[in-house]
């Protein structure tokens, strides 16, 4: 096994008479990865062993292993480097792991993708990663004395760091104390409304009580009075009891709205950290996909011969005309794990580009590479479904577990109004019974197999008399055909 690129030169020198000079030329061919200059010292390679009778075939396996190497390999002094950092950051993540990320979190705060993985790491290693707050957060993730990751403000979309740096210089004296004393305290040349916005989506002026759509409501006319308010000062204007600032702040209430549903939170999120952070929309899905997923898409690795299924939520879909002038397209999804770049091509992106739409679950099958341009994982797609689609595929039966004493009245005649419209489907109905005395499983015929719908399964929880509905998967898909 070629372990350094020193050894690549010995062996040149050794099998193929190369002087050290010549050794060192093969050393570099190897490291720029060029094939046209690797196909050049291979012939030099070969005539040098001929002129050492070396077994020509023993020569070619020797190259092909030199060559292999040059994938991954380094020099002596760059591999001892490599892994003394390695050690020491493996140390550290083991002892310190809140630092340790923190630290990784804000070297890579530009970088979503990476901000992902980091915090599906941290997640794995149960380290609390606290939602961002402007009392508490800093510029920069840090890590807290209780070992938990303070969020890094810097890595919110919107809110520059001279923002920041104003905000945690005003907050030294004491905590901001409400929504009102945040925005008259900070710096509004440098805290703009476009930035108070995104903290709101963020999450950052949760603490500040009522939820983010009261918030937002709240800004235009918190931010109004303020303005009168310095204007007030700058005056010279005063009240009997000692300034606008104590005389303005009861009477300021935050606006009553309706809470955001969970999917304009979410989105708010993702709009200004890049990433979901208090949920993820797939996570409704996720015992679901569980049963027929391979595996999340942080644990891919690169394997062409073997094809996998993963499934994530849409987040970007690029379409462009191929070499050939097809249409094809390349979506990228993610999990709560990472992102990854789904490629769709002839026949399956034409079945399927009416049914791509943001921020949908869909489930790939598909090849994994590693994109040599980018150095990312890519998955070329050979199915692929929405989460209505994929039941159809792949679930066995609908499960209906029935409450003790649940048959009360027409039950059976209540069971088959809901199941009437869903008919002539491909998934099976199972009835799970149990009383004090006995229990029993009860699969309905042929003619009552059903297409597992969304409706479908809410108004069969919704029935009196079920406890609960769970759909089983089988193992592996009953068909092979492309699905659009």
């Amino acid at each position: 096994v070629i372990v350094y690129q020193e050894q690549v030169m010995q062996i040149a020198q050794v099998l193929a008479g190369y002087s050290l000079g010549q050794a060192d030329m093969l050393r570099r061919a190897m490291g720029k990865k060029k094939p046209e200059e690797m196909a050049k010292e291979r012939a030099i390679f070969m005539a040098g062993a001929e002129r050492r009778q070396v077994d020509p075939a023993r020569a070619e396996f020797v190259f092909d292993l030199m060559e292999k190497f040059a994938g991954y390999g380094f020099n002596k002094s760059h591999s001892v480097a490599y892994a003394l950092l390695s050690y020491q950051t493996a140390w550290l993540k083991a002892h310190y792991p809140a630092a340790f990320l923190a630290a990784a979190l804000s070297c890579d705060m530009d970088n979503t993708d990476r901000v992902v993985l980091l915090i599906d790491e941290a997640r794995r290693m149960e380290v609390v990663l606290e939602p961002p707050n402007v009392d508490l957060c800093d510029y920069r993730f840090v890590a807290s004395q209780s070992g938990s990751i303070r969020y890094g403000l810097g890595a919110v979309k919107g809110v520059g760091q001279s923002a920041i740096e104003s905000l945690v210089e005003a907050r030294q004296a004491k905590p901001y104390g409400s929504l009102f004393d945040f925005v008259l305290r900070v710096d509004s040349r440098r805290v703009t409304r476009r930035a108070l916005e995104s903290l709101v989506r963020a999450g950052a002026l949760d603490h500040f009580g009522g939820h983010r759509a009261a918030l937002m409501a709240s800004l235009p006319g918190v931010i109004e009075a303020v303005e009168q308010s310095q204007r007030d000062l700058s005056s010279g204007q005063n009240d009997l009891f000692g300034g606008v600032q104590e005389q303005v702040l009861p009477d300021l209430q935050l606006v009553q709205v309706p809470e955001w549903s969970d999917e304009q939170r979410l989105h708010g999120e993702r709009e200004t950290l890049g990433l979901f952070l208090s949920g993820h929309p797939i996570d409704g899905y996720e015992d679901e996909l569980r049963q027929f997923v391979d595996r999340r898409i942080s644990e891919l690795q690169p394997d062409e011969n073997r094809s996998c299924r993963l499934a994530g939520l849409v987040t970007g879909i690029r379409t462009m005309n191929s070499k050939r002038g097809d249409r094809i397209a390349f979506v990228t999804i993610e999990d709560r794990s990472g992102r990854v770049e789904v490629g769709l091509f002839g026949d399956l992106y034409n079945q399927s580009k009416d049914h791509l739409v943001q921020d949908m679950v869909i489930v790939v099958e598909g090849n994994i590479s590693l994109d040599d341009y980018g150095g990312r994982l890519r998955v070329r797609a050979e199915k692929l479904f929405d989460i209505e689609q994929a039941r159809t595929e792949y679930a066995r039966d609908i499960s209906i577990q029935l409450c003790p004493g649940g048959l009360q009245g027409d039950f059976s005649g209540r069971l088959e109004a809901v199941l009437e419209p869903y008919r002539n489907g491909s998934c099976g109905v199972t009835l799970a019974y149990c009383n004090e005395k006995a229990s029993a499983r009860i699969r309905l015929g042929p003619g009552w197999r059903v297409k597992p719908r969304n409706e479908l399964l809410q108004r069969l929880g919704k029935l009196d008399g079920v406890a609960g509905v769970e759909v089983c998967y089988n193992p592996t898909p009953r068909t092979t055909a492309v699905q659009g």
